[in-house]
């Protein structure tokens, strides 16, 4: 059985070679030509499963190692009886501790105290859910939105976008769709930020084009947001390089990034393909995760600088403003570069661990950091 795979997930060959022959490259260099005699095909975000790739290849299986699959045509994979895997919840805690990163640095760098501050998530699902989580750890009032699942549980708490629009924070962690009622193609456009009521910190980590990138643009250069991160972005790998030179933080696409993510939607995906497919799974988890570079960190629970203490703490394991740096680099390109230099930061993004890998040691005894650092995800 022949496997063709995106090289951008760590062990795929590893891990697949027990159950076939393994070819990796890169995600956008997969073409109906290079699957026309594979069996199973292992994608990334970056690449559109469609009729265009799958007709007239063998491919029987399909399986993306994301949470997300907006780039999958699913529908036609149903009606040409092609099995489909994907990895739900798999680099969801990844993506909600590059949120609390990247929170814990503006605060810091815009002087706010995050205590009794509030912060308006939109899309409620397994991202969304866990930096609700963590922001409740820091003291935030949390503000969701979640059409879909107020629909479905008839729960309160889901509220009108509306509601949201005068928080202090607001981001975003829906998934990219065009159509029906709950259409997410340029969520927040020119009359979502016009709507703001104050100045909140805006942040998206979901997809792109949930952004109207010249809305966004504009609200920024108006002065309607106080500060703003993205690490999504329309059109990439071509991204607007003058909307990057105005946001705080800028990152490539990474939120999700972590080792741990990996390995995990690598192993769902896998022992996806084995039930397909029918041999035994001989893999898990553990077969690919190392030790943690930074396994314990020393915290001195000064009262008056917790801020300082968490941020602290994050950057030990994951500093954000690195990836803010790498990205800023794509200035410097050559014509017609920028996109090769955006792939090739995610290509080779270096190994990234999430917090609960390290263990926070206080010095002495301290109840709200200690519960803070815990709410987070390190281990106490």
């Amino acid at each position: 059985m022949k496997i063709v795979a995106d090289a951008n997930i760590p062990f795929v060959r590893e891990c697949f070679s027990s159950i076939g022959e393994v070819e990796v490259m890169p995600g956008r260099e997969i073409t109906s030509e290079t699957i026309a005699d594979a069996d199973a095909l292992l994608v990334r975000s970056i690449t559109p499963v469609n009729a265009a790739l799958l007709a007239g290849s063998r491919v029987r299986f399909v399986a993306t190692a994301t949470i997300g699959f907006d780039h999958i045509d699913a529908d036609y994979l149903r009606r040409h009886n092609i099995g489909f895997a994907s990895a739900p919840g798999s680099n969801a805690n990844s993506a909600a501790e590059y949120v609390i990163a990247a929170l814990l640095e503006i605060a810091q760098k815009h002087h706010i105290d995050l205590e009794g501050k509030s912060i308006g998530i939109i899309g409620v699902g397994n991202v969304g859910s866990r930096v609700a989580a963590k922001c409740v750890a820091l003291g935030m009032e949390t503000l969701l939105n979640d059409p879909p699942l107020q629909r479905q549980t008839g729960n309160r708490k889901y509220l009108p976008i509306k509601k949201l629009l005068g928080c202090d924070f607001l981001t975003l962690h829906t998934p990219l769709t065009h159509d029906g009622p709950d259409r997410t193609y340029h969520l927040a456009d020119e009359k979502f930020f016009a709507s703001l009521r104050g100045t909140p910190v805006f942040m998206n980590a979901s997809r792109g084009a949930v952004v109207d990138s010249a809305a966004l643009s504009a609200a920024i250069n108006a002065g309607r947001l106080r500060a703003t991160v993205l690490d999504v972005w329309e059109n990439e790998p071509n991204i607007d390089t003058n909307l990057l030179k105005i946001v705080d933080i800028g990152t490539p696409h990474i939120a999700g990034y972590s080792l741990d993510g990996k390995i995990a939607g690598l192993i769902m995906i896998y022992q996806a393909a084995c039930e397909h497919f029918g041999p035994a799974r001989s893999h898990s988890v553990e077969d690919f995760l190392p030790e943690p570079d930074v396994s314990r960190i020393a915290v001195d629970p000064n009262p008056t600088k917790h801020l300082e203490t968490l941020v602290a703490a994050v950057e030990s394991v994951y500093d954000i403003k690195r990836d803010d740096a790498c990205l800023r680099g794509i200035q410097n390109t050559k014509s017609g570069q920028a996109g090769i230099f955006f792939d090739n930061l995610r290509k080779e993004y270096p190994v990234r661990r999430e917090f609960h890998n390290t263990k926070a040691v206080l010095s002495e005894p301290c109840e709200a950091l200690a519960n803070k650092l815990a709410g987070i995800g390190f281990k106490i």
